[in-house]
């Protein structure tokens, strides 16, 4: 069983910059490939960035590559998202997740995932 805890999110204005940080509970969380989704209003859950267990594969969507910086610290249990450059179309709710075993073609689906946090708001003002 992994808990995933989100932190960091806030209210910014367009062109700065968040870092958001996700703590994992367990002893397994360096065998999980971890991974940021996010939910606006009215919109489907959507895959933003994810890292492989051992932190050398990353992986993006088009729409935050060049902007956002996924990362782990596995000796913290912790995952990191970089935010910069934020855009208002950037507003949502930020899950993390984890899976025990998936493949690259199926990282960004998030029927995958094993484990979720309960998320945290980003807003960005124009």
């Amino acid at each position: 069983q992994v808990q995933l805890v989100e932190a960091g999110g806030g209210l910014v204005q367009a062109g700065d910059s968040l870092r958001l940080s996700c703590a994992a509970s367990g002893r397994t969380f360096g065998q999980y490939l971890m991974g940021w989704f996010r939910q606006a209003p009215g919109r489907e859950r959507e895959f933003v960035a994810a890292i492989s267990a051992t932190g050398l594969t990353t992986y993006y969507a088009d729409s935050v590559k060049g902007r956002f910086t996924i990362s782990r610290d596995n000796a913290k249990n912790t995952v990191y998202l970089q935010m910069n450059s934020l855009k208002p179309e950037d507003a949502a709710v930020y899950h993390c997740a984890a899976a025990g075993s998936i493949t690259a073609a199926t990282v960004p689906i998030s029927d995958e995932y094993d484990y979720w946090g309960r998320g945290t708001q980003v807003t960005v003002s124009s």
